[in-house]
């Protein structure tokens, strides 16, 4: 279990920080720009002082200032990835990793083979970080990172300086490492497609304070959270299992409960576990389920809300039984329909709606194997 409870002024800025994260996997701190995410990790990592506080890792204290504890930020055993990689210029890649292996002070519980292997790293040792692209030198940077054996990984914003096609090249190793590894992570991310992808655990910071905290698949689909994410960016996020693939057309075929969605063909076997990004400005609602149209995916629910937003705009949630969707519709659109807390309503969303942004799959299958993907 992760605890971090502080309350302080920094730099002018007021700070009332309190949530819980599990023990292991990804715990995201999203946030705008400015919204003190970096600050709490600062406070985390022991570079930050705050006179009263409380951050506990696993059961390993490293403040309490309660009991008067506080462990200098060498004894706290962080794992540390920034924006830029920070690797050693005059060091090929073998010898960056091997740095803070040989100065481990624990059991190790990943070897330098396991962190090569597991990152793709095998053809890049021998090179210098400057003939690195930049995903290349940020898969280099969380090997170091790890290969130091900490107690928790801190990963602040890893993949803002990264152009799109290096981002997609480096979130499926971030999602092998969630997976394979019992470490926690702590994740800074401002963008939730990253956020949607990796976490586990989301901890939304606003202003200095904790808007909410909890499992994202609770939190993604909060309407309270959409003044944060942005309209156009908010929506839900389903947890479905990989049915089966239709190598012809190019699309996979995916079960959320009892409901089928299509998607752009993934690359991860039958029974895989996937998570479904769904933006609420790609989700259209109609009375009845529509016969002649080319909307492939359309899953009937029922209404559960219809929350007002600024400008023309009203948020429908709709539950179908796994999972709340969420519709922006206009005020003009809802009237129209009679839309009301309680209709039975389909949901509608267009496959091309779920890029590959909006898809992302843990590589571990929650069943055996049916077919090759």
């Amino acid at each position: 279990m992760i605890d971090v409870s502080f309350q302080t002024v920094l730099l002018g800025a007021s700070f009332d920080v309190d949530f819980s994260a599990p023990g292991q996997g990804v715990t995201a701190l999203f946030g705008r720009s400015g919204a003190g995410k970096s600050t709490i990790v600062d406070v985390v990592a022991g570079g930050r002082d705050v006179s009263k506080g409380r951050v506990i890792v696993n059961g390993e204290t490293f403040l309490d200032s309660a009991s008067r504890i506080k462990l200098p930020i060498e004894k706290r055993r962080i794992g540390f990835v920034f924006q830029d990689s920070r690797l050693f210029p005059h060091m090929r890649v073998q010898s960056n990793l091997l740095y803070g292996y040989k100065r481990a002070t624990v059991t190790p519980f990943i070897d330098p083979e396991q962190a090569i292997e597991l990152l793709g790293l095998e053809d890049l040792l021998q090179r210098r970080p400057h003939r690195l692209s930049g995903g290349e030198r940020q898969r280099v940077a969380i090997g170091r990172a790890l290969l130091a054996q900490p107690s928790i990984l801190l990963m602040d914003e890893p993949l803002s300086s990264l152009d799109p096609p290096r981002k997609a090249e480096l979130l499926p190793y971030i999602e092998r490492l969630r997976d394979e590894l019992k470490i926690p992570i702590i994740y800074i991310s401002h963008d939730f497609n990253e956020v949607m992808r990796l976490a586990d655990h989301l901890v939304v910071v606003d202003n200095g304070r904790i808007a909410r905290h909890g499992p994202l698949l609770d939190l993604a689909s909060d309407p309270e959270l959409s003044p944060l994410i942005g309209r156009y960016e908010a929506g839900s996020v389903l947890a479905c299992v990989i049915e089966d693939h239709d190598q012809t057309n190019a699309l996979t075929r995916l079960c959320v409960g009892k409901h089928e969605l299509s998607v752009p063909i993934i690359d991860a076997g039958i029974g895989s576990e996937v998570r479904v990004r769904l933006r609420a400005r790609d989700v259209a609602l109609a009375l009845s389920e529509p016969e002649d149209t080319s909307i492939a995916n359309r899953i009937p629910g029922v209404i559960t809300e219809l929350v007002s937003r600024d400008g023309p705009y009203i948020d429908a949630g709709i539950d179908i039984g796994a999972g709340i969707v969420r519709s922006l519709l206009t005020r003009a659109s809802v009237e129209r329909l009679g839309l009301q807390p309680g209709m039975s309503v389909w949901a509608l969303t267009r496959v091309v709606a779920l890029d590959s942004r909006s898809v992302g799959f843990r590589r571990l299958p929650r069943r055996e194997d049916h077919g090759q993907s």
